[in-house]
């Protein structure tokens, strides 16, 4: 599939929005993978060359994050996390038994075209364990048995809603939110549930609050101070100056 005179236009676009050209590459390339359905060689060569970049460079980076496709994905993406606490809590179990049941192995894609299936680290969820995604919208608190009538569900095309999280629409959908375009679904859901918001629920309920600095400013005050000394601390001249007068000595 080549890559269409909108979409070239696009990632010109986001080449253009960074002072520096390179910083566009990771949209770039998840919008490449939501028209061709993963990074292409013509992607690659397309982003090089918009980016100044060699086509070495930037395959380097799509093979080096693990969102990042090299071969065409499924309709939906379908990942169990089994690492460490995931799979103490029953996520080796879940990857088995879709395995079984979708009759493919780690990232492969069953023969409709609706999942790939992906076994993944780390999602920063564990108290939610096990979880999974899809179209990396979560999961939480899976079994073998919900997470195969999730998997039917979506081959079935029907409403999937995340736990914490939109509407589920399909991997490439996703992957064009994740270039910078809006779906209209960043407000749809909840962003935080169950455990995560029990810290906060028992703070409320005794009372507690961070502890005030004494003689602290306003916050409008403070903010004035901290772009102050960010931009203060920005400043390299005297570290370069320094460096300078050290090297002639």
């Amino acid at each position: 599939m080549s890559l269409n005179d909108e979409t070239i236009t696009e990632l010109h676009e986001l080449g253009s929005r960074y002072p520096e050209a390179r910083s566009a590459l990771l949209p770039m390339l998840h919008l490449i993978q939501s028209v061709e359905g993963y990074v292409t060689n013509e992607g690659i060569e397309l982003c090089a060359e918009i980016l100044g970049l060699s086509a070495a460079e930037v395959s380097g980076v799509a093979t080096f994050y693990t969102m990042y496709k090299r071969r065409p994905m499924g309709e939906h993406h379908v990942g169990v996390c089994t690492n460490t606490l995931c799979a103490v809590m029953g996520g080796d179990l879940i990857f088995e038994r879709l395995k079984g049941h979708l009759d493919v192995g780690n990232d492969e894609t069953t023969e409709d075209g609706k999942v790939t299936l992906e076994h993944i680290e780390c999602n920063a969820a564990c108290d939610f364990a096990p979880v999974m995604t899809v179209n990396w919208e979560f999961f939480d608190n899976q079994t073998p048995e919900s997470a195969v009538e999730l998997v039917d569900a979506l081959r079935a095309g029907e409403t999937v809603k995340a736990t914490r999280g939109a509407t589920i629409t399909s991997w490439r959908e996703a992957e064009r939110v994740l270039a910078g375009h809006e779906d209209g679904l960043v407000d749809e859901g909840p962003a935080a549930a169950g455990p995560s918001l029990v810290g906060l629920k028992i703070a409320n309920e005794r009372g507690w609050a961070a502890p005030t600095i004494k003689g602290s400013k306003s916050k409008k005050a403070k903010v004035a101070d901290d772009k102050e000394g960010a931009v203060k601390q920005a400043d390299t001249s005297r570290a370069e100056s320094e460096t300078i007068a050290e090297d002639k000595k």
